[in-house]
């Protein structure tokens, strides 16, 4: 038997992952933020210039170690598979609901964990919505909710956005050509060859072991089954230790590193989140582990997160971080503007629609049977519904 489909191999999967991001966040990614799908994804977008906001804009070698990472052992271990044509614009729009969910939040769910890991109580907060969200998608996925099954297409076509993501690093390295942030967030990144290294491996343990933050929960919620929330408890142990040993963990809401206190916009942004997730197959993270296996949809929900991005931060959307008050400025309560509020009140509604009129007939849907639902995978459960 696989050992990854084995409750230590799973673990031992959450630990070395856990391992992996310590060591970013040691070498100087931003504080309470070793990994974040969301965030870095905003961040590439600033370097290509897609938005303005001068304090995250830095293109992120994690994002290009994730996809490729997936990439390279799904080709090794014969998973990859080009396939395409499941509602890919459906699927475009949830990833702009995630990034919008994520970045009210600050944070994607994987953030969430290590905020967790750090004593941030309001990743915490955070977290009801997370799983609020999640239990809305599996309510929809038990009516019948699907996209339909994607199928094979030409086997380029799966690998277009890792080479791209590849040859946009190396264009970045050798040519200087991408914004890159004096200040704030962006400014602060471990060594690219470390970042890149540590991000390879992570993308290569997700795509083996599934790794799926909205999976983990929504299986406890269909079959009890608790196994993909391995990898993320031992991923939570490590940047928990790695915390106390460094002095790093704070047990409080207020002072955290780009975090706010804005309990209700904390819970509805994560809401969004893991809502979206269910209904597009995955988390954030999920998407690019999933797209560079070859998955030409979580491609498409993966250019959603960043078009997502861009938009977030060129109309004003994303939250601000709670700041203390200095002697040239006063202090910042942080979360969403006004703007922000809207839009994600309004995205939640979208969720609510697409998950309805994507409803097939009850009998049609009961293919989803337990053990196709021990696959792990959402996209697994999606496409089942469909028969």
């Amino acid at each position: 038997m696989d050992l990854l489909n084995q409750k230590k191999g799973l673990l031992a999967v959450g630990v070395v992952a856990g391992a992996m991001l310590a060591l970013l966040a040691y070498f100087g990614n931003p504080a309470n933020m070793a990994m974040c799908a969301a965030c870095f994804i905003r961040d590439t977008a600033g370097a290509l210039k897609l938005h303005s906001a001068s304090v995250v804009q830095y293109f992120r070698p994690e994002v290009v170690g994730l996809v490729v990472g997936a990439f390279v052992i799904a080709l090794a271990t014969k998973e990859y598979r080009s396939t395409a044509g499941s509602s890919p614009m459906i699927r475009f729009v949830l990833g702009f609901i995630m990034m919008i969910g994520a970045l009210v939040f600050l944070g994607c769910p994987l953030r969430m964990v290590i905020r967790m890991a750090a004593g941030d109580l309001n990743a915490y907060v955070g977290l009801i919505g997370l799983v609020l969200g999640i239990a809305t998608g599996t309510l929809f996925l038990k009516k019948g909710y699907s996209l339909g099954r994607e199928r094979d297409t030409n086997k380029s076509a799966g690998a277009v956005l890792p080479l791209v993501l590849a040859a946009l690093m190396i264009i970045g390295l050798t040519a200087g050509v991408f914004a890159a942030s004096e200040t704030g967030p962006g400014s602060k990144h471990a060594p690219v060859l470390i970042a890149l290294a540590a991000s390879l491996v992570v993308g290569m343990l997700a795509q083996k072991a599934r790794i799926c933050f909205a999976g983990g929960v929504r299986n406890v919620m269909l079959m009890r089954d608790f196994d993909l929330l391995l990898p993320i408890a031992g991923l939570f142990v490590v940047m928990l230790a790695y915390n106390l040993v460094t002095g790093n963990f704070k047990l409080s809401f207020e002072g955290q590193p780009i975090a706010h206190s804005q309990h209700l916009w904390n819970i509805l942004g994560l809401y969004a989140v893991g809502f979206a997730a269910v209904l597009a197959g995955g988390c954030p993270l999920r998407q690019m582990t999933l797209a560079g296996q070859g998955s030409c949809d979580a491609a498409v929900t993966f250019l959603g997160m960043l078009i997502g991005a861009a938009f977030a931060h060129n109309f004003g959307l994303a939250d601000a971080a709670a700041s203390a008050a200095t002697a040239e400025a006063a202090a910042v309560a942080g979360g969403p503007a006004l703007a922000g509020q809207i839009v994600l009140v309004g995205c939640i509604a979208v969720l609510f629609v697409i998950g309805a009129v994507n409803l097939r007939n009850r009998r049609k849907s009961a293919g989803v049977t337990a053990a196709s639902a021990a696959s792990a995978n959402l996209e697994d459960v999606s496409a089942a519904a469909a028969n």
